[in-house]
């Protein structure tokens, strides 16, 4: 069984046995995420799209900030399941792919990338350059990518992975060319049952 197999029946698993909000890395509120698209200029009429982003409240705010361009790509069915479960009628304006962000293959430019947590469970070197040539390709220039991960001091596993944690330097070198760093900053994220993990989120614009 390959890598990428074992990787997405991981996570249908995790999805399949634990509430959305039971996980280490959900969040009531999308912080920073929401903060940091409104510093990439995101208004309702972006293309955005929503890198890893499962069961995430994200697209809940997104829905109900009146953005209508949402797209939400996850490994896990039941991940997107839970998520559009949530939202109801409200799940008819976004678009959900269930798909391995190293095999997609776009089929249009977005004008935001946004990815909390996904990018750092990618320890493979050909598995990150596979997400960047992705990234390349769904990312129109001019556009922002915001990638979350935990930082240096992070925690080295999730979920029984393990992670590659990032700084703004260490990022900026795995996207490589064509993206300028515009924001670095840190989150220290409180788990649902109360412990700390910190965070790191850099910003970029696609040159």
């Amino acid at each position: 069984m390959s890598r990428r197999i074992d990787r997405q029946a991981h996570w249908q698993r995790v999805y399949e046995t634990r509430a959305a909000d039971a996980v280490s890395w959900y969040q009531p509120a999308p912080q920073p995420s929401a903060d940091l698209l409104k510093l990439a200029g995101a208004v309702p009429q972006s293309g955005i799209i929503d890198v890893g982003g499962g069961a995430s409240t994200l697209v809940d705010w997104l829905v109900g900030e009146g953005f209508g361009d949402v797209t939400v790509l996850d490994l896990s069915d039941a991940a997107l399941a839970a998520a559009r479960s949530r939202l109801g009628a409200a799940a008819a304006s976004v678009t959900w792919i269930a798909a391995d962000v190293t095999r997609w293959r776009p089929a249009r430019p977005y004008d935001i990338w946004h990815d909390r947590a996904a990018f750092h469970f990618l320890t493979d070197p050909g598995d990150r350059a596979a997400y960047v040539d992705r990234l390349r390709k769904a990312l129109r220039p001019g556009g922002h990518v915001i990638i979350g991960t935990f930082a240096p001091d992070g925690p080295p596993r999730c979920s029984g992975l393990q992670v590659e944690r990032y700084d703004a330097a260490k990022l900026s070198a795995a996207l490589g060319e064509g993206f300028r760093l515009v924001d670095s900053c840190r989150h220290d994220h409180v788990t649902p049952w109360g412990a700390v993990q910190h965070f790191h989120f850099g910003t970029f614009l696609r040159t």
